[in-house]
């Protein structure tokens, strides 16, 4: 699903949305998780593009080769390119282990629970870095995953405070990856949120492509409708208020 006419027109756009942010909060450094996928090269690459001081972290745990390779090039890239970029490295495997030991056997058997443990200190991780250095965390999620199937963990990679392409169906960001200069091997990688020890992608934990989820989304048509129904329904929690109890 390709709603983009100008590619350089939307980069722009979100440049100035970025900057004009930035200025209004009297914020000090844009803070961006690095995975190696499609989404997060993008994000990051926007933030630098700005000009404004921008933290990219690479936070292995557990993580397939491929993935940190990826991952690790993109932020390299970028620190070799723009000079208002920091590249951190924050290697969580040795934390992510210590916490489970410490945690009773009966609690630890879920491997979804397991999985957004991960995603979650990846989390703590950039708000540490962010509230050293007066910054925010820029989410990285897209327009399926964020507001279609809520395809992302609670207080995990869904806690950020501004997200500049979660109006962008994976389509679009690809395009847009292009047209920034990223890497045709990260636009081209199968995405995968890299917390299974299996390796499993995105789209294997869907059950469907991304292509027709937009589809479904979209047009209300294809294969995919009844996924898009049951993932909306099942994480619709995520996508609400916190419900609260009122006097």
């Amino acid at each position: 699903m390709n709603r983009i006419k100008n590619y350089d027109r939307l980069a722009s756009d979100i440049d100035k949305w970025l900057k004009d942010y930035y200025y209004m909060h009297d914020l000090k450094a844009f803070v961006v998780g690095v995975s190696g996928g499609i989404d997060s090269a993008v994000v990051s690459t926007l933030c630098a593009k700005t000009g404004l001081p921008t933290y990219v972290l690479t936070m292995p745990l557990h993580s397939k080769k491929e993935n940190s390779e990826l991952s690790w090039s993109h932020a390299s890239s970028l620190v070799e390119k723009y000079s208002n970029v920091t590249l951190v490295n924050i290697d969580l495997t040795e934390t992510y282990d210590k916490f489970m030991f410490w945690v009773d056997d009966e609690f630890t058997g879920n491997e979804l629970a397991n999985a957004n443990t991960k995603s979650r200190l990846r989390m703590v991780s950039l708000y540490q870095v962010a509230g050293a250095v007066g910054g925010i965390v820029v989410g990285t999620g897209n327009k399926v995953e964020d507001y279609g199937i809520g395809f992302y963990t609670k207080y995990g990679d869904g806690g950020v405070d501004i997200a500049p392409i979660a109006d962008l169906y994976k389509t679009e960001v690809r395009e847009l990856g292009g047209y920034l200069g990223v890497s045709f091997d990260i636009i081209d990688a199968k995405p995968t949120d890299g917390l299974w020890e299996d390796g499993r992608s995105d789209e294997d934990q869907i059950g469907a492509t991304y292509s027709e989820l937009e589809e479904a989304m979209e047009k209300g048509t294809g294969r995919a409708v009844d996924i898009l129904y049951n993932f909306n329904k099942q994480n619709r929690h995520k996508m609400e208020p916190i419900p609260t109890f009122k006097i």
